[in-house]
């Protein structure tokens, strides 16, 4: 484990009944990177991330925080302080956009610094024309980049994306994609998983593929094009982060 890894989770095995979906699967992500996980439907792409984020019990797997080795059931309260799980269909509380995004952010807080931190979200994800609108009636894809605003209000550090595009026309996919990126050069670390990755590639530094339970590194034919600069729409983050 390098001074850089953000985490490193090794022997992960996850079955339902005699089903086995995680076989002695290993994963090391390294602070900062954005990593593009692939597989088939139903490889088990959504049962690792969950695993990954506290959520959901895995039948074993051993958690390496640089010092020690602990157990997931002893490591689940750090893995659900360092990360955030976005699944697909962005869920969305009762109340307004504003309200949503209030969420993530930490209690007790000011109010008026609690305001000042919810307008400077809904700038950046470009959705302060929306702030008093009910947010169970937002689009898929303005779900999404409000799921997006309270990950980046929360500050964690550990971005888990399940199939962030899925459904969405090409609009809609090309503001989330900005974000992502805005994101990853916050130095905030990804983990974005798809069965269709071509609309990811030129975020992502390395891919890796879940295949018959286990993680494997995949190798590009073609590397993707560099993204050297946040997109030009995108509100660029200044801000310092408490990790």
């Amino acid at each position: 484990m390098t001074h850089d890894t953000l985490l490193q989770v090794n022997r992960i095995r996850k079955s339902y009944g005699k089903r086995v979906i995680l076989e002695d699967a290993d994963l090391e992500l390294q602070t900062g990177e954005c990593v593009l996980l692939t597989g088939d439907n139903g490889a088990g792409k959504t049962t690792l991330l969950r695993i990954l984020a506290g959520l959901e019990r895995p039948d074993r797997a051993m958690v390496n925080d640089g010092r020690h080795t602990h157990s997931w059931r002893q490591a689940r309260k750090e893995l659900l302080r360092l990360s955030v799980y976005l699944h697909q269909t962005a869920y969305m509380f009762d109340g307004s956009v504003s309200d949503n995004l209030a969420h993530a952010l930490p209690r007790p807080l000011q109010r008026d610094h609690s305001r000042r931190q919810i307008r400077l979200a809904l700038e950046w994800a470009g959705l302060d024309s929306l702030a008093k609108s009910p947010a169970k009636s937002l689009s898929g894809g303005e779900r999404q980049r409000a799921a997006l605003a309270r990950a980046w209000l929360s500050q964690a550090r550990l971005l888990l994306l399940d199939e962030p595009t899925t459904n969405m026309d090409y609009h809609a996919r090309q503001r989330t994609l900005e974000l992502l990126h805005a994101l990853k050069a916050e130095g905030h670390t990804l983990l974005l998983a798809s069965h269709d990755p071509g609309h990811f590639l030129p975020l992502a530094d390395r891919q890796l593929g879940l295949r018959a339970g286990r993680i494997q590194p995949l190798v590009w034919d073609t590397p993707p094009a560099a993204t050297a600069d946040i997109p030009f729409n995108v509100m660029p983050m200044r801000r310092k982060l408490t990790w």
